[in-house]
């Protein structure tokens, strides 16, 4: 679907936003993204974007300022139109237990990999979460932890917070503080090296870990083969095949 009008852009800090647009199409599940790029646009793909929350006629995104493509997105007003194609992709409900288990799953968020943990917070009720939310620097007031994280303590059992530079919650990498044993299953989102580091904690524990995988992508169905995922397997396509893949069958780069 092309032409979704922008409902607003609330801008959490410098580097974190929200957008939400009026969505008329098939409903999204968490774990997957759109293809997004404004009408009026200098870039010729949209960039891949994941679900963070939708509700009925409407889908919002949690996006991070990086290149080009999510410059011209910080930049939309209220009003104005994007093209939006999706929802695309697999999602965490084709990985994780039918049943809820008497272990809460972990739900593991480096940065903007928050994302479509959120979108499986809201979506998921069946199912008990601990959060955890890890940041290379903590934030620099008390309003921007707030706007970003609370909407996820009223849905996770609990939450725990932790930044490089120990200005926000704990000190260190989330990695650290993780006993995967605690858990039913893991899912992750973030900086493949933290991805790495959960992965191999869960196997040592044998506990279940998915993964969302980042990639550069151009068209986003999987025709262009640009968006390769290594895989004990061979490889495959984040976006065709992912971006949710099972921990254990990723190559993760050395």
């Amino acid at each position: 679907m092309s032409g979704c009008e922008l409902i607003f852009n609330d801008f959490i800090n410098e580097e974190y936003f929200r957008l939400g647009f009026v969505w008329k199409g098939a409903v999204p599940k968490a774990g997957q993204f759109f293809m997004i790029k404004p009408r009026r646009s200098s870039v010729f793909w949209g960039r891949p974007i994941s679900v963070a929350n939708w509700q009925p006629g409407r889908v919002s995104f949690l996006i991070a300022k990086r290149g080009k493509g999510t410059q011209e997105l910080a930049a939309m007003k209220s009003g104005e139109e994007a093209e939006l194609i999706g929802p695309l992709g697999n999602a965490w409900e084709d990985f994780l237990p039918p049943e809820k288990s008497d272990k809460p799953i972990a739900l593991i968020g480096g940065g903007i990999g928050l994302a479509p943990l959120y979108a499986l917070l809201y979506d998921n009720p069946r199912y008990d979460f601990d959060l955890y939310a890890g940041f290379k620097k903590g934030f620099r007031n008390d309003d921007e932890e707030h706007a970003l994280l609370d909407a996820a303590v009223f849905k996770a059992l609990n939450v725990i917070v932790a930044s490089e530079d120990g200005k926000t919650g704990h000190k260190g990498c989330i990695p650290d503080f993780l006993e995967p044993e605690t858990f039913a299953a893991v899912c992750a989102c973030g900086p493949e090296p933290m991805l790495k580091a959960v992965a191999e904690k869960c196997k040592k524990a044998g506990v279940p870990c998915f993964v969302s995988m980042e990639r550069r992508m151009a068209c986003g169905v999987g025709a262009c083969l640009g968006c390769t995922v290594k895989t004990i397997s061979g490889n495959r396509r984040c976006c065709a095949d992912g971006p949710v893949f099972n921990a254990d069958e990723v190559v993760f780069d050395e």
